[in-house]
């Protein structure tokens, strides 16, 4: 997102906020907040070190709630109660999440608007509830540790978080009672970090693999701008996967009761941390045996995993318009970029050793300290410019998408479009706000539908309202409606109910690449569909009422030509359309010169040779 930093005084932000400000890295295994002193960016640490484990156990009802570690560590015995990886629900449906209810140890309820949490308990908490309770952990470490109450915090979120995911995750953290100042993509923040300590210029690759979310970002540093070229990823990929491959390697399933799963995947988390220093080491849960496992059988079954983060790598390399040879740095972030298997892929992948110079787990809290210093008044030589992850567009007559704002276009950003009535006496337009890279709307996500009422009856083409798209710097979209007649303004905030499954973000991109060329052709059918039936429905109606004008010959040849275009426009050969509309337009061009004649001669009657004159523009 465009991170402008604005002049002292300008932004409201500075004036509400002191200089305890902090960043927060909402992670779905870990997170973390941090902020500046003396300069420069530092984690904030606890008894148990700086990483709080997302992770919340609800205690039996009026007993309180447990976060962090002491949550962790009533979750084997307790799972049904204890809540972790909640970044993965959050903003999301119950069909979204289909793929990730088999490897949480809980159970998850909901319908198409959102998700929730079954507790064994009996209750249920919704994943803003959850990711609340983990924010409100870290801003009483930043109270004790700034020696009073927070005033404003930056808050990250993956760059390929959508609408939804990315309003959810503001509520949770005004749900925690605290001033989300911005919300920041999380590859930004660690470049933001690498950056300010490194002084580094060039093009840079984030490689971003969390617990629950891969990112990765093409960044441009230049004295003090840090630009995103392109982001992509998947806002459902992550360690927690690649903890459930290991699981079902060595037992073959992953059934049994709550707990076992649980134990199950907790010891898989474990092997994969311990696969880290040792080339092998043992699975063992207690009642079920275990055995042997190699970082080689790690390499196999975390190749499927990278492979999906190598694809968005590649895909992101080529929207940026940069090769691997020209990035002058890969940068690394998230605890899953600790394996040397993942290391080792990102290094074939971008043919470089990446950097290390900070920790992969703290360098996105950085970053966000870092950002909310500046918000607050501190260093004001930081530009951030972020991108916009999907395009947005309006659906059209014939069901096409007209983009108003593309993808990877840098935001906050804004795009205005004026659109005509397409029907006589129209009153009112249906405005279908849609996301995704198709050409029709019935390939992309649909975000919002509302209607623009009160335009006055005119004829088609007559009636105007004018369409505003304003993506703000959180990367959230407003979408503002005025008809311009009566001025009339409809506005709405646009809060999908529920955001892209990581199956839908690929898909979306994947099948705009695939597709292309068949979108074009039915988008064109679409397009030609619509003016054949705009010129049928207007000849009908002048032969309808031809007020002497219309010969016998004329009125069979046009009739003629209708027919052919009304049979064109049943097919899907857009070529066919065009050429039966013209063929309709020059079988009827006699019998439209005499009603412009007429038309003519009545607005010249009585009028003198000047005045003529001027009426025609001569």
């Amino acid at each position: 997102m465009l991170m402008q930093i604005a002049e002292p005084g300008e932004s409201r932000a500075k004036e509400a906020c002191t200089k305890r400000v902090v960043g927060i890295d909402l992670g779905t295994t870990n997170s973390l907040v941090a902020y500046v002193a003396d300069g420069g960016p530092s984690v904030i640490t606890g008894t148990k070190g700086p990483l709080v484990p997302s992770v919340v156990y609800y205690a039996p009802a009026g007993e309180g709630v447990l976060v962090g570690h002491a949550a962790q560590a009533r979750g084997v015995e307790h799972p049904a109660d204890t809540v972790a990886s909640a970044k993965r629900l959050i903003g999301r449906s119950l069909a979204d999440v289909a793929g990730v209810r088999a490897m949480l140890p809980y159970e998850i309820v909901g319908d198409a608007r959102a998700v929730r949490i079954k507790l064994g308990r009996g209750d249920e908490v919704s994943p803003v509830e959850v990711s609340a309770e983990i924010l409100r952990e870290l801003a009483a470490r930043a109270e004790a540790a700034l020696g009073g109450p927070v005033e404003g915090v930056v808050i990250t979120v993956p760059a390929y978080f959508d609408d939804a995911q990315r309003q959810a995750t503001r509520d949770a953290g005004r749900l925690a009672g605290l001033e989300v100042l911005r919300l920041l993509a999380e590859p930004t923040a660690a470049a933001l970090a690498y950056g300010l300590d490194r002084g580094s210029k060039g093009v840079y690759a984030v490689f971003d693999l969390g617990g629950g979310t891969f990112d990765v970002s093409i960044l441009k540093l230049v004295d003090g701008v840090f630009e995103v070229k392109a982001t992509g990823g998947d806002s459902a990929l992550g360690g927690d996967d690649l903890d459930r491959s290991i699981a079902l390697g060595v037992r073959g399933e992953l059934g049994g009761d709550r707990r076992s799963i649980a134990q199950a995947l907790t010891e898989a988390r474990r092997v994969k941390e311990a696969l880290s220093d040792a080339e092998s080491t043992d699975f063992h849960v207690p009642g079920m045996g275990g055995r042997k496992v190699s970082r080689d059988e790690l390499r196999a079954w975390a190749t499927p995993l990278l492979e999906k983060c190598g694809k968005a790598c590649r895909r992101v390399l080529k929207d940026a318009g940069v090769t691997r040879e020209e990035l002058d740095g890969v940068i690394l972030v998230g605890g899953s970029t600790r394996s040397p298997v993942v290391r080792e892929y990102v290094r074939g992948l971008f043919g470089k050793e990446p950097l290390s110079d900070l920790d992969p787990d703290q360098v996105v809290a950085l970053g966000a300290a870092v950002q909310a210093d500046v918000l607050a008044g501190g260093k004001q030589d930081v530009v951030l410019l972020d991108v916009v992850p999907l395009s947005l567009g309006l659906e059209m007559m014939g069901g096409v998408v007209e983009k108003l704002i593309h993808r990877n276009t840098t935001i906050p950003c804004g795009a205005t479009e004026t659109f005509t009535t397409y029907a006589d006496n129209q009153t009112g337009f249906d405005v279908h706000v849609l996301q995704g890279e198709r050409e029709t709307a019935d390939a992309c996500r649909s975000l919002a539908r509302f209607v623009v009422r009160g335009v006055p009856p005119m004829i088609a083409g007559m009636g105007r309202v004018e369409i505003t798209f304003q993506v703000d710097a959180d990367g959230l979209l407003q979408v503002t409606a005025k008809e311009l007649t009566t001025g009339v303004v409809t506005s709405v905030e646009v809060k999908p109910s529920y955001g892209l499954s990581d199956e839908e973000v690929e898909r979306m991109l994947m099948e705009s690449f695939d597709h292309a060329e068949d979108d074009l052709v039915r988008r064109n059918v679409a397009v030609e569909r619509v003016e054949a039936e705009r010129i049928l429905a207007a000849t009908r109606g002048a032969f309808a009422n031809p007020e002497g004008l219309l010969d016998d010959d004329v009125r069979a040849a046009g009739e003629a030509a209708m027919a052919t275009l009304a049979a064109a426009a049943a097919g899907t050969d857009y070529h066919a359309i065009r050429a039966a509309v013209e063929a309709l337009d020059l079988a009827t061009k006699p019998f439209a010169q005499a009603r412009m004649n007429r038309a003519i001669t009545a607005q010249l009657q009585g009028v003198s040779i000047a005045d003529a004159e001027k009426k025609l523009g001569a």
